[in-house]
């Protein structure tokens, strides 16, 4: 049964109790409406008037949501209702939402307060729930809110019995739920954000309403700046994108004439481009996938804050379960994941980077759930990668900027789209002129300058036929846009030194003066100065780098050669905004973790020039062979050193002979010149 009719046969077994639990929800928030006046758990009962408040907007809306109501609604009353959906997790409010475990630990006392807050974490996720008409979904969670009122009615504060029902259903990971959550990925019946793509009128700003996520007046001004684009700009990205997907597959030998299915991941404001892609990838005979549509951000203090949520219920019993039951779910779907070739994805950037608060009242694993949790990621990974091999998929990303960037936003956007559109035939050869010379080293040494304190040397691992072999990658633009990178996996064992950042941002997050001690390709010391105890220096970098690790290895090391985009950066002067899909591509990048051949080592790849890359796994990934679970990391950080702070990257040989890639923020290797024309073009302006 396909995802619509499996959606419409669970929405009529769910009517009737949906309905009752509507009515009981109704006399909740009517019995505590009065929370003011209550003798007894004053707070409690503001928790539940609220939270039943919202519960009861929801299902209002849902009712009312037909195909036309986006179109009959004035853009004004949209705006007024999207507002009330998410303002109050909006930074000015978030004080005294139940959402914030620090309000609610203040309202309802430890313990307590963790655990309401993740339940209204929950509660929040009406919004897309009814977006999606998902009665059935709606229905389970409105039983747990009711059995939660009832504890505090006849029982009382017994945290226990409010922690077995709060947590019921995410600590099940039932198999029927998290199947419906598979083929609601994976099902390409499940058109309902396509069919928005496909018959809207961009001009009119309300179809982006139709859409379950916070919309600004930036998302509308996204939408409108794509609008004002020549039609020849977007035929010729989404023809762009579109080959890049396509050679993907072909460079690294994989048939896509196998696959039927491509997964779309983007942001709202984007679907003029998304429909003339669409029609592309349907000529390519992949049918796409639309289940993800990211939107403006509207905290990300209220993610970080859950960002451990799952130690309310991660024990041994939890792993077993979700190992056993996501195998099943997986086996259920196996008819659509049997056709899915991979994904495209459209990441943004421009946001203010996020200097996130720790919190004493957010929930933290303890040391008995933090091997859990690797062991939960691992699962997760090898049974995804079961049932979608790497070795039969590829992706592409792209990233373009949002409006949150500034007021050039129209005019760094025009700059991006040429930097994400530069011709791969002009590049290769020049990236494999590098690559010639690095064959032949036994190892890289990049050393900062300047107050950059990097002193690094990067192992190569050895070549044993240099006319057929080659150690790196010669990447242009295929699964990763924009072009410009060489990269490689390193030799761990003689991978010694230090990596220095001043000032950098992963993953969104800030690091200052983040410090790096490799010995034999592992991470053996690290620091930052984003706090001024050091302790809590490290505990940063340790929850939010190497978790759930303890140490990390160099899983890549490799140089960018886009110029263009570096200069771009330092026109705008928005280096610090930009993501590492572009910043990786901007001077040697060092990844922390697994290689870019995970589940992938035993597959020969090539280059354009038609030898193997043979550098595909390390001292670490080949212990896949005795136990993959201690392979793998499952996380893949890139950490890039920008060109100013380059004193040199040499290619060190054997006999000692030192050749220069660069030097003093230049290409000094013959044959590579034209990647300094932006820099001398900018700098000499």
């Amino acid at each position: 049964m396909n995802y619509k009719n499996l959606v419409e046969k669970k929405n009529k077994e769910a009517e009737k109790s949906y309905l009752e639990t509507i009515r009981l929800i109704k006399e909740i928030v009517q019995k505590t409406q009065n929370f003011q006046s209550a003798k007894d758990h004053k707070n409690f009962y503001k928790f539940f008037y609220d939270a039943g408040v919202f519960i009861l907007r929801m299902i209002d809306f849902e009712r009312k949501i037909s195909d036309d109501y986006f179109l009959t609604t004035s853009a004004l009353e949209l705006k007024k209702e999207n507002e009330a959906f998410f303002s109050e997790i909006l930074p000015e409010n978030y004080a005294s939402c139940w959402a914030n475990p620090t309000y609610t630990v203040k309202m309802l006392g430890d313990r307590f307060g963790q655990l309401f807050s993740y339940f209204y974490l929950q509660v929040r996720q009406y919004i897309t729930m009814s977006y999606l008409h998902a009665r059935y979904e709606m229905v389970q969670w409105n039983e747990v809110f009711i059995k939660a009122f009832e504890i505090l009615e006849v029982i009382g504060l017994e945290y226990d019995k409010f922690h077995q029902i709060i947590t019921k259903i995410p600590s099940e990971f039932s198999v029927e739920n998290r199947t419906v959550e598979l083929q609601k990925s994976f099902d390409p019946s499940f058109d309902k954000y396509k069919t928005i793509i496909e018959e809207a009128d961009f001009n009119d700003e309300r179809y982006l309403f139709s859409f379950p996520g916070y919309v600004t007046e930036d998302t509308i001004r996204i939408s409108t700046h794509i609008q004002s684009l020549p039609q020849e700009k977007i035929d010729e990205i989404a023809e762009f994108i579109t080959q890049a997907y396509e050679r993907g597959f072909k460079l690294n030998d994989k048939d896509m004439s196998k696959k039927s299915t491509v997964m779309v991941i983007y942001h709202a404001g984007f679907e003029r481009i998304l429909r003339h892609l669409c029609d592309n990838l349907r000529k390519k005979g992949l049918e796409p996938l639309i289940f993800n549509i990211t939107s403006a951000t509207t905290n990300r203090q209220y993610s970080y804050d859950h960002r451990f949520d799952t130690a309310l219920f991660l024990d041994e019993e939890y792993v077993k379960r979700v190992k056993d039951n996501l195998q099943k779910a997986f086996e259920n779907c196996k008819t659509y994941t049997d056709n899915y070739s991979g994904v495209i994805y459209f990441s943004t950037f421009g946001e203010e980077p996020f200097s996130p608060k720790s919190k004493k009242e957010c929930l933290k694993l303890s040391e008995t759930q933090q091997p859990l949790m690797q062991q939960l990621t691992n699962i997760h990974n090898q049974i995804r990668f079961q049932y979608t091999p790497r070795d039969q998929t590829s992706f592409t990303i792209i990233s373009f900027p949002i409006p949150e960037i500034g007021n050039k936003f129209e005019q760094i956007f025009d700059d991006i789209y040429k930097v994400n559109t530069m011709k791969n035939e002009v590049y290769e050869p020049i990236q494999q002129t590098m690559i010639n010379v690095l064959d032949t080293a036994d190892f890289v040494h990049i050393k900062g300058k300047n107050d950059n304190r990097t002193d690094l040397k990067v192992k190569l691992q050895p070549i044993n036929d240099p006319e057929k072999q080659t150690n790196f990658v010669n990447c242009t633009a295929d699964v990763n846009i924009p072009l410009g990178e060489i990269f490689t996996s390193p030799q761990l064992t003689g991978t010694n030194g230090v990596l220095h950042i001043k000032d950098t941002y992963l993953s969104g997050l800030r690091y200052k003066d983040l410090t790096l001690v490799f010995e034999d390709g592992f991470i053996k010391e690290y620091s930052c100065a984003n706090f001024d105890d050091e302790e809590d220096n490290k505990k940063y970098i340790e929850e939010n780098l190497i978790f759930p690790h303890k140490t990390l290895p160099m899983g890549e090391f490799a140089i960018g050669t886009n110029t263009l985009a570096y200069i771009i950066a330092q026109k705008y002067d928005i280096l610090r905004l930009l993501p590492v899909l572009i910043i990786e591509k901007m001077g040697p990048h060092f990844a922390v973790g697994d290689t870019c051949f995970t589940f992938e080592e035993d597959r020969i790849v090539r280059n354009p020039d038609g030898k193997e890359i043979t550098a595909r796994e390390n001292e670490k990934t080949i212990k896949r062979k005795e136990d993959i679970s201690q392979a793998y990391t499952f996380c893949h950080q890139d950490i890039t050193l920008p060109y100013e702070a380059i004193g040199h990257i040499t290619a060190v040989l054997k006999d000692g002979t030192e050749i220069d890639i660069l030097r003093d923020e230049r290409f000094v290797l013959q044959g590579t010149g034209m990647l300094n024309e932006p820099l001398n073009k900018y700098y000499n302006t």
